[in-house]
């Protein structure tokens, strides 16, 4: 049985890829555009660089062994800086620029190659339509410092393993170094959480020893015939307080969240596993297929055969 974590990373079809490691000599900057549906990420395999969300205009030293992740896609600078900030161009240009393929090292910058930046970088896709708290609570980016040691002795040998398989030639080292991003993806995530989290409502509650319980009871039997005094007991509350303590810390009522989760639930089986209505109103916890249409509209705002037909 899958944990809370898992499940919805797993139920969200969370996919890694990796879009280029880097060799950049100094003078260098690369604007990355945004784009939807992912989280981009930058671990500093070697040396460091400076990263800006343009959103919020913050800029962040990412240190050797940091991961910086950029959980909602938005347009960001990777530069030097040491250099004036119009060494800056866009990512098009810059793989122009640097005869990049696709395959192997993007090498790129000026002639300092004493200050050279290694960085593995790539993205985290969600399922298209794929919506859940976690991800959409998530601060506008994610600094975990020296990264591989504060996540301990296992994450080092991954990212190892990763540094290795994308600079080697070894049959399978594409498909292992994507594994092992998904895994990166998950610890970070999963350490955000257990550190930062109770500080982000949407996230608190994922935090909270009490209502994890009662999370965690859910993903395990979504179909079950909850009630917020059954998700109460589970996190051993009385029914008064889970229901103000999960409100104030996740934002939304109990009942909205299993009704959120279930309606992901129904949309993966219409669409991904070709699902009757009323195959997929069971799997979600619907005795009655009809009552299931009429939730399904109200919150998805198509009936299941119309969101079938349009995705």
């Amino acid at each position: 049985m899958l944990d809370t974590l898992s499940d919805i990373l797993t139920r969200l079809d969370v996919k890694g890829t990796l879009y280029f490691r880097t060799s950049f000599t100094v003078p260098w900057g690369v604007a990355v555009p945004p784009y939807e549906n992912v989280a981009r990420f930058h671990f500093a395999h070697r040396g460091d660089c400076m990263v800006r969300v343009k959103k919020t205009g913050k800029k962040v030293l990412l240190a050797q062994g940091d991961l910086l992740i950029v959980p909602h896609g938005a347009a960001h600078d990777i530069y030097c800086g040491r250099s004036e900030e119009e060494v800056i161009l866009p990512l098009d240009r810059v793989l122009e620029l640097s005869g990049y393929s696709g395959e192997g090292v993007l090498v790129y910058g000026g002639e300092q190659d004493e200050r050279e930046t290694q960085l593995i970088c790539g993205h985290i896709s969600l399922a298209r339509n794929a919506r859940h708290l976690i991800f959409d609570q998530l601060p506008d980016y994610i600094h975990i410092a020296n990264y591989g040691e504060a996540a301990g002795r296992w994450m080092e040998a991954t990212l190892r393993l990763i540094g290795d398989e994308t600079n080697g030639t070894r049959m399978g080292g594409d498909l292992i170094a994507l594994k092992m991003t998904e895994v990166l993806f998950a610890q970070a995530l999963r350490s955000f959480i257990e550190q930062e989290g109770e500080k982000h409502i949407g996230l608190a509650g994922f935090a909270d020893p009490q209502l994890s319980r009662a999370l965690a009871a859910f993903h395990k039997s979504p179909a079950h015939e909850w009630s917020v005094e059954g998700l109460a007991r589970e996190a051993g509350l009385s029914r008064t307080g889970f229901a103000t303590q999960f409100s104030s810390k996740m934002g939304l009522t109990p009942m909205q969240y299993l009704t959120s989760w279930r309606m992901q639930i129904a949309q993966q089986g219409l669409v991904d596993d070709n699902m009757s209505v009323s195959e997929v109103a069971a799997l979600a916890g619907y005795a009655s297929e009809s009552a299931f249409t009429r939730v399904f509209k109200k919150e998805v705002g198509l009936t299941p055969a119309a969101y079938r037909a349009t995705h």
